[in-house]
């Protein structure tokens, strides 16, 4: 049955955890009341992406960066201690799959790595799935730590079984097989990154896969970045287009559905149907009648990555004899 989806690539309020949250309720309650059941935001969208890592000086900026990563470490998302509640309650209340890119802090541990998560919320509003981007890109290496696989996982949802795959792990052949391999019949791909030739790559794994892709960016102008931010003036010019969005649905055949959105802030929207995906597997099923599993073999660990494994002993209690 066709489900209607929603990429919603509006900008955040930039290093403001709240605020953005309250902007995602908002265009939650927008994109169900025109009928949409499948929501998905860009990367990094809570509190937004930190685009000012591919303009700062090594060296000369190390105080401005040292001050942003700090606000930005403040503002990141702890899923254990229930930052994204209100996102999760929005979901239940509306009934909608909810997903969504973040900057993730884990309270578990050490409390200060951050982590490029992608979460898929449930229309129960439970959280089904959490991935983290396995490796950043280049400079993103000074902002976040990398992800282990256990979020490399397809999950059921009303829409179809839905996998998630951030920005330039896109271009990662085993991770998407990683996908394929458990019957994915949407890959949702939110990304930094846009324009023609990201597109062809889009276009290439939705063939390959037979699957629907969806991917968005954030449409951004340097007017969007709050006035409070450091630097702001010497970094962002009013009028330029910081990113352009490019949000897009593509068929499982390759070709485009619907968009690309560019330079709009806005929310693009498009029918999909998962029947598409097992019509386009009939001649090219990359992980079924057109693999040599007899040849080739990929073995995945998806066991999360502790810093450490504590294995004690009989309880002691100090002091006692």
């Amino acid at each position: 049955m066709p489900a209607r989806i929603a990429v919603i690539q509006k900008p955040p309020v930039l290093l403001d955890r709240d605020g953005t949250i309250a902007k995602a309720i908002e265009a939650i309650d927008e994109a169900a009341d025109a009928g949409a059941s499948l929501l998905v935001f860009p990367e990094a969208w809570i509190p937004g992406y930190p685009t000012w890592v591919w303009r700062l000086k090594p060296g000369a900026d190390m105080a401005l960066s040292d001050e942003l990563h700090a606000r930005l470490r403040q503002n990141a998302v702890g899923i254990e201690r229930g930052d994204l509640q209100p996102l999760q309650d929005a979901a239940r209340r509306r009934e909608v799959t909810v997903v969504v890119g973040l900057h993730e802090i884990d309270s578990r541990f050490s409390g200060t790595t951050l982590f490029n998560t992608v979460v898929v919320i449930g229309p129960d509003g439970m959280v089904l799935n959490r991935h983290r981007k396995l490796m950043p890109t280049n400079p993103e290496r000074m902002v976040w730590g990398m992800g282990d696989a256990s979020g490399l996982r397809v999950v059921d949802t009303p829409a179809g079984r839905l996998g998630c795959l951030i920005c330039w792990e896109s271009y990662m052949p085993l991770a998407r097989y990683a996908l394929y391999a458990q019957g994915i019949d949407i890959l949702v791909n939110p990304t930094w990154d846009n324009g023609e030739v990201y597109l062809a790559t889009l276009r290439h794994i939705a063939r390959e896969g037979g699957c629907w892709v969806v991917a968005t960016a954030t449409a951004m102008q340097g007017s969007d970045v709050p006035e409070d931010f450091p630097d702001r003036d010497r970094l962002f010019k009013p009028e330029e287009w910081i990113n352009n969005g490019d949000a897009i649905v593509i068929k499982p055949s390759g070709s485009v559905g619907s968009g690309p959105l560019n330079r709009v802030k806005g929310i693009l929207y498009a029918e999909i149907d998962t029947e598409a995906a097992g019509r386009a597997r009939r001649s090219l099923d990359v992980c079924g009648h057109y693999s040599r599993p007899d040849i080739f073999s990929l073995s995945i660990n998806r066991r999360p990555l502790e810093p450490a494994v504590f294995v004690d002993g009989p309880t002691e209690i100090v002091g006692q004899r």
